[in-house]
């Protein structure tokens, strides 16, 4: 499966770096040809489809804020089947072909899940 799209989301806690590891996946999506898009609000985003692309201009100047420009929720539809196939689904329909997941232990779980559906996703610590 060749990676054209991928998408970004960061998910649980705000912690420090979550900025700059959104940036950082952003712009090293975009060096590589690849369109990147920002999921806001985590999981029950991918969900909702609630979702942006993603450029340098948009994560510039970004990496001196706190929190997270795409912002974060907890997701309990994301630990239930039908949730985890709605978030399948939803990749799907928006042509992710894979996500990076900034977050915790409850966040890679959730990466876990997806990717034993299909979903490949990587994780990146942003945890306090």
């Amino acid at each position: 499966m060749e990676i054209k799209t991928i998408g970004v989301l960061t998910s649980g806690g705000d912690a420090p770096g979550m900025n700059a590891a959104v940036r950082a996946v952003v712009r090293s999506g975009i060096s590589q040809g690849l369109k990147v898009i920002g999921i806001n609000r985590g999981y029950a985003g991918l969900i909702a489809g609630d979702v942006k692309e993603m450029t340098a201009r948009t994560v510039s100047d970004t990496v001196h804020r706190g929190g997270t420009i795409l912002y974060t929720a907890r997701c309990k539809e994301f630990r239930e089947e039908a949730g985890l196939q709605k978030a399948k689904d939803m990749c799907k329909k928006l042509g992710i072909d894979g996500i990076a997941v900034i977050g915790g232990d409850g966040s890679y779980r959730g990466a876990r899940d997806l990717s034993v559906r299909g979903v490949p996703c990587i994780g990146i610590p942003g945890t306090i």
